[in-house]
């Protein structure tokens, strides 16, 4: 059964999920990674067919600094090893700009996104209960 964006947010609001924020046809989750609960999002439900979770494993360059990008890399692939039944659909480098000046790089997040697809709604829920739990930052 295909979902809208709209009842798929439903669908997880209703399953005790906290709803991050909606991205076109993608469902971010709220995690509280940090003591101060500041909200972030690493895992997403998108809309089908198939329904697909994403979660994103990630290390910041600041945490290693002097390794260079294909050890980060390998460092976040190693982290992602748990994530049995995902695969990987791409890895790249995300820039951390100063706010306040968009030309001073603060920091650079290297991030692999992996994938499953789910075969129901209530395998897509189980799925995101997995990828919830994985230990996604490298830090």
């Amino acid at each position: 059964m295909p979902f809208s964006p709209q009842q798929l947010k439903k669908f997880l609001v209703d399953a005790g999920f906290e709803v991050f924020r909606m991205r076109g046809d993608e469902v971010m989750l709220a995690e509280r990674p940090r003591e101060n609960l500041i909200l972030d999002s690493l895992v997403s439900l998108k809309c089908g067919p198939p329904l697909t979770v994403r979660a994103v494993f990630r290390a910041q360059k600041s945490s290693f600094q002097h390794d260079d990008a294909a050890q980060l890399f390998r460092r976040v692939r190693c982290l992602a090893s748990v994530a049995i039944g995902f695969e990987e659909r791409v890895a790249y480098v995300v820039p951390v700009n100063d706010p306040g000046d968009a030309s001073h790089l603060l920091d650079e997040f290297y991030d692999v996104l992996v994938v499953a697809e789910a075969r129901s709604p209530e395998a897509a829920i189980e799925l995101v209960r997995q990828a919830l739990g994985f230990d996604k930052r490298l830090t």
